[in-house]
């Protein structure tokens, strides 16, 4: 059973245009997505899914640089790209991140496969797991795994626009079809705002990777709340910032 990891990834964005291809210590936010996935042990693969806008050549570049496989789809059926590029690279199951996540932590990616892969294997039968449907972890440590068989199904049954713009709507808001699992911290972070999506969030990211990368490139969840809980009027950089909805 082959695990890929499918990181979407695009130029255009409405808040913060070229926001992926911004630094983080000298390296480009995607750079640092894709490394953190690449520490993930039970991943087989790495596809970076982009457009096929002229564009969005810098995405193939750093994804080529970032030695990963891509594939080029449509923009905005952004399911449908999924799904094409799940089909190209035979992935049986697929890990879902989004590239403005640089913050993405490996222990938890690396819970939520442990989890989908081992209760299958015992004949559970999850199609969905995540940390979002009752979030508990901070905005910016999503992750999303389900099978391709799943997949299929929303690319095949899923008629709406925002189910084709985030990929898994159609899946997780049908429990009547699919069998939908949670992973929950033990605290409720789910106030914390990690992603990148405005300047005030770049600021915020900015000033933690300069404190914490040089220690540890790959810093994760606890070294960022202990940051933070030493420097608490760093949250109010983004404090402000509303998370944007389905279809907005």
């Amino acid at each position: 059973m082959k695990t890929v990891a499918i990181i979407q990834a695009r130029m255009g964005s409405t808040r913060l245009p070229n926001k992926v291809i911004k630094t983080l210590c000298d390296r480009t936010v995607l750079s640092h997505v894709i490394d953190r996935v690449k520490n993930c042990n039970r991943l087989d693969q790495i596809v970076v899914a982009t457009t096929t806008l002229p564009q969005d050549d810098a995405i193939v570049q750093e994804a080529q640089l970032c030695g990963v496989n891509w594939f080029r789809g449509n923009e905005t059926n952004v399911l449908e790209r999924y799904y094409l590029t799940a089909k190209e690279y035979q992935a049986d199951t697929i890990m879902r991140i989004t590239s403005d996540c640089p913050l993405l932590d490996i222990e938890i990616i690396e819970q939520l496969l442990s989890y989908f892969q081992e209760e299958n294997n015992m004949g559970l039968g999850i199609d969905y797991l995540s940390n979002t449907l009752r979030r508990s972890f901070p905005i910016g440590l999503d992750a999303e795994v389900f099978t391709s068989n799943a997949l299929e199904r929303a690319y095949d049954y899923a008629t709406k626009d925002y189910e084709k713009e985030h990929v898994t709507p159609y899946i997780y808001q049908h429990p009547d079809l699919f069998s939908l699992h949670n992973l929950s911290n033990d605290d409720d972070l789910s106030h914390y705002r990690w992603t990148l999506d405005t300047p005030e969030d770049y600021e915020l990211i900015k000033i933690i990777y300069e404190n914490l990368y040089p220690e540890n490139s790959l810093f994760g969840m606890d070294e960022i709340l202990s940051f933070l809980e030493n420097k608490p009027h760093l949250t109010k950089i983004n404090g402000n910032v509303k998370q944007k909805q389905l279809g907005e």
